[in-house]
């Protein structure tokens, strides 16, 4: 007797294989059995004819290391067929913090991951079994951010670090690694992590190669000096020995559209020379992150605090409005893209609610004011806490990439006011839009790229496929109906066809609703 049996369904074991028809046998939170079973009984027997049934997704880039808390938020993700998540990413994050850092986090991070008021840790070990407390819609696992432990060995200063810094880094990551995390996550446009050099990076990650975890990078540059900022990555991956995995792989600005390419070959050169590169993507051609990340890195020595002081600064100002214009040094969102391609999705206040969803130059022409100063008046309103999302690319160059055998699905979902769609909307977008309707690939490669391909990043050996002894993290969807509804004119829309989603063997989803179980835990390297 099984908890649950499911019959008749088109499985999709994760491998790739094309979907054969199978039953599953869950029994204490573990796939029991794989097979034709027509005489097997189960406490709960669902029908799945007609069906795809999947391992639970895997995103392995995510915005939601607090807001996982808060199950009637976070209930989206399961809402998808999102049953595990990668934490920690972009270098900045929550864990390890100091009593000195720690507020000084809390302030920068609020607009990216939300605020759940104090945070009663400072290590990843603290972190993480404080998260086990927590009543959890999906499993979590972590990344080292690499920009907290560099504030931990040298402050927000902009500046390179030296041996006995790099050191003390190295150290941080080493017990970050003991302490349950999968890597090292950098977001080099982003300071701190901005500030260091390919000498701390590879000793950095060297240490992460030791425990065979993987680099999830936010490059330097993903618009003019894309190229130069990927050669920079794969050299780091070339001398330290570590498993490489871009983030959110993309080429902004359309400028830059003959650099997609050349991009997509230094991967595949890379690993032509024994290199372990892969990358994720998500399926729009809008980006979302933190409204300051428009400023160049010299304004963000020393922390927001020290940013906002100098955006009250007459002459600074001026000299960023310069800067926003024509400083190609550094990934220049503004002069990639344009005001008018950068939208406001979340604001902390009330006051400022109505700028949600407008553009910088619709806001600006609104006011009868230049753009630059409606952009420095809302970060210090808002006390830095605001998200953007930034139109940047085209489709096709979107869906070439997406076809990659290299790449994996991830949403870089964020949470708050009117986000990007990608939060409501990424894995039944890419299994309806692009699978289905456009053919990208066949329904089986969609789902390996959301199950086994993360998996593999993480070394998950019993998540991500439809085994024998995994644990019960499974997904049935209607291959025929499956889609987003999510826009960016209205980005809170639930998916449809996603109709049953379990999590370590306990139903999360029944025909399509959320039935509020949070079965979730906390994953930790082994």
């Amino acid at each position: 007797m099984f908890d649950y049996l499911i019959k008749n369904g088109m499985v999709c074991d994760g491998s790739g294989n094309p979907w054969t028809r199978l039953d599953v046998g869950i029994r204490h939170g573990k796939i029991a059995a794989v097979a034709r079973m027509p005489h097997a009984q189960g406490a709960v027997e669902v029908d799945a004819s007609g069906m795809v049934v999947s391992p639970g997704f895997i995103d392995p880039h995510v915005h939601s290391d607090l807001l996982c808390m808060r199950p009637e938020l976070h209930k989206i993700k399961v809402l998808q067929g999102v049953t595990t998540e990668l934490f920690g990413q972009d270098g900045i994050s929550v864990a390890p913090v100091s009593d000195e850092t720690k507020p000084l986090w809390m302030k920068q991070l609020k607009g990216l991951n939300g605020d759940i008021g104090d945070w009663p840790w400072q290590t990843i070990d603290e972190y993480l079994t404080y998260l086990a407390k927590q009543s959890l819609a999906g499993n979590a696992a972590y990344l080292v951010p690499h920009g907290n432990v560099r504030t931990l060995a040298m402050g927000f200063a902009a500046r390179q670090a030296n041996d006995q810094e790099i050191a003390c880094m190295a150290e941080l990551v080493k017990e970050g690694m003991e302490q349950g995390a999968y890597g090292l996550s950098t977001g080099i446009q982003y300071p701190p992590c901005a500030y260091a050099n390919l000498q701390e990076l590879v000793e950095l990650c060297k240490v992460v190669a030791d425990y065979d975890g993987c680099f999830a990078v936010h490059i330097r540059n993903e618009s003019n000096l894309s190229l130069d900022a990927l050669d920079e990555v794969i050299e780091v991956a070339r001398q330290s020995g570590v498993r490489l995995h871009v983030s959110h792989f993309k080429v902004c600005g359309g400028v830059n559209r003959d650099k997609w390419d050349t991009a997509v070959q230094k991967l595949e050169n890379g690993r032509a020379e024994g290199l372990e590169i892969t990358f994720d993507q998500y399926p729009y051609t809008a980006a979302s992150t933190v409204f300051q990340a428009i400023l160049p890195p010299w304004m963000h020595d020393g922390g927001t605090e020290q940013m906002l002081m100098r955006l009250q600064d007459k002459a600074t100002r001026e000299q960023l409005k310069h800067e926003l214009l024509h400083n190609a040094e550094y990934d220049n969102t503004v002069m990639s893209n344009g005001w008018d391609k950068i939208v406001i999705a979340s604001v902390a206040s009330e006051a400022n609610r109505v700028c949600e969803g407008k553009s910088i130059r619709e806001i600006a022409a609104q006011k009868g004011v230049d753009p630059a100063d409606v952009a420095f008046d809302l970060l210090l309103a808002e006390h830095a806490a605001v998200s953007m999302i930034i139109h940047w690319g085209e489709e096709a160059d979107v869906l070439n990439v997406m076809k990659h055998p290299l790449q994996m699905v991830g949403s870089d979902g964020v949470f708050g006011g009117k986000p990007h769609p990608r939060l409501y909307g990424s894995f039944p977008r890419v299994l309806g839009r692009y699978a289905r309707e456009k053919q990208a690939f066949p329904i089986w490669e969609a789902v390996r790229k959301m199950t086994s391909a993360p998996a593999q990043l993480l070394r998950l050996h019993d998540r991500g496929w439809i085994r024998e002894g995994c644990w019960a993290d499974v997904v049935i969807f209607d291959p025929n109906t499956v889609i987003d509804q999510a826009t960016y004119e209205q980005p809170l829309q639930e998916p449809l066809g996603i109709r049953d989603v379990w999590v370590n063997g306990s139903q999360a989803v029944a025909e399509g609703k959320f039935v509020g179980t949070t079965a979730g835990t906390v994953l930790r390297r082994s």
